[in-house]
């Protein structure tokens, strides 16, 4: 069995590398079916149907292809989407960008989220994204980093209601495929455009808005403001909103699905912590049991295929590399001590990464611990801090 890894050439041609992945030391699976049950809820996408209402949010430098398709082995996944892509540098060909929407099979539905200030620009990335198989485009409305804000792009769209609509309705009508938006309440506390832009988008054809309950200002600093994304909610008529922010359990998705009205969840940061949490939400839904809770050896299984994705992915020196920025994640749930997690942020050879394992897998799980337990998340303290 072979999947095709696409990767955009600079002339806009569309080049696959076959792997053999039966030959392969991380098997990519096919991606799981995830059948409606009784109280498992589809969502209506524009012309998606998606097979649950629970979404992987992006997050620069983590969320990407070779985690994408390893928290979609765990089942529960409606849509996953891309880190954020220049419009600019995807149609300047730049290897980078390449990277960032590389894809398989098993990768799908896939949304590809784009950030610009160009209209024409951002349509016809659009266009090219949607002749790539794009199942969605997402423009990013939320990104609060200075490099992204000082050119209009990201939170900087919230400061121009009317401008950003027309922006938004020139990409709606250029391609065939559903445009989402995702965005912050507003610049600031002072400035909250949200329910006023998801208005707007609603009656230029957006067919969902995810809405992250914090402030450009706040950066991902504070609590989310559940009143605030309600407000959104109530905003639109018929459009769904998908609400973003703090969700890490069970308990807050509750929490955001009552206290808002939204119709979907986008999850991030609490989907580094736990990747079993969208298969755990689906399950929830069904039956009211959270199901599976994974244990410290299958903490280990899933670092171990995130890391040999990366490999196939990137090779053993980029692989291990990229693999460093997620090792303090990773440390934060299984603890391993001081020793292992500097092992991890010096992570250089695939050599070095299976004695970590094996050293781990021997020592066992470290004192009080205990499965499904989450520990805190350490979060950048304003918009152009770093994570």
């Amino acid at each position: 069995m072979t999947f095709a890894w696409h990767y955009p050439a600079p002339d806009g041609a569309r080049l696959a590398y076959k792997i053999d992945l039966m030959a392969s030391t991380a098997v990519l699976h096919e991606a799981p079916t995830i059948t409606p049950q009784a109280g498992v809820r589809t969502f209506r996408l524009g012309s998606l149907t998606l097979h649950s209402r629970y979404f992987l949010s992006p997050l620069a430098g983590y969320t990407n292809f070779p985690f994408r398709v390893a928290v979609r082995e765990l089942g529960g996944l409606a849509l996953a989407t891309t880190e954020l892509v220049s419009t600019k540098a995807l149609l300047l060909g730049s290897a980078k960008t390449s990277e960032f929407i590389e894809t398989c099979p098993a990768d799908a539905p896939l949304a590809v989220q784009i950030y610009g200030a160009d209209a024409g620009e951002m349509r016809e990335a659009a266009q090219w994204l949607e002749n790539y198989g794009a199942a969605a485009i997402d423009i990013n409305m939320g990104c609060p980093v200075a490099k992204v804000v000082k050119n209009g792009g990201g939170s900087a769209m919230m400061c121009n209601v009317a401008g950003t609509t027309q922006l938004v309705r020139t990409i709606v009508e250029g391609v065939r495929i559903p445009v989402t938006v995702k965005m912050r309440l507003g610049w600031d506390d002072a400035n909250h455009t949200s329910p006023q832009l998801a208005r707007a988008f609603e009656q230029v054809g957006v067919a969902a808005v995810t809405i992250h309950g914090r402030t450009r200002e706040q950066g991902f600093s504070g609590a989310v403001n559940i009143a605030g994304i309600r407000a959104v909610v109530e905003a639109v008529e018929r459009m769904p909103i998908i609400g973003n922010g703090d969700v890490r359990s069970i308990a807050d998705a509750e929490r955001m699905f009552q206290e808002t009205g939204c119709a979907g969840i986008g999850i991030g940061r609490g989907a580094l912590l736990n990747p079993w949490i969208f298969a755990q939400l689906c399950s929830w839904e069904q039956s009211g049991h959270l199901g599976s809770i994974p244990g410290y050896d299958r903490r280990i299984d899933f670092m171990s295929r995130h890391y040999h994705l990366l490999v196939e992915q990137r090779g053993e020196r980029h692989a291990s590399l990229t693999f460093r920025k997620c090792g303090g994640w990773y440390s934060r749930v299984l603890r391993p001590g001081k020793e292992i997690h500097r092992q991890m942020m010096m992570l250089e050879r695939v050599a070095d990464f299976e004695e970590i394992v094996a050293t781990l897998r021997s020592k066992g799980p470290p004192p009080h611990w205990k499965a499904g337990e989450m520990p805190e998340i350490a979060v950048p303290k304003g918009p152009i801090s770093h994570w």
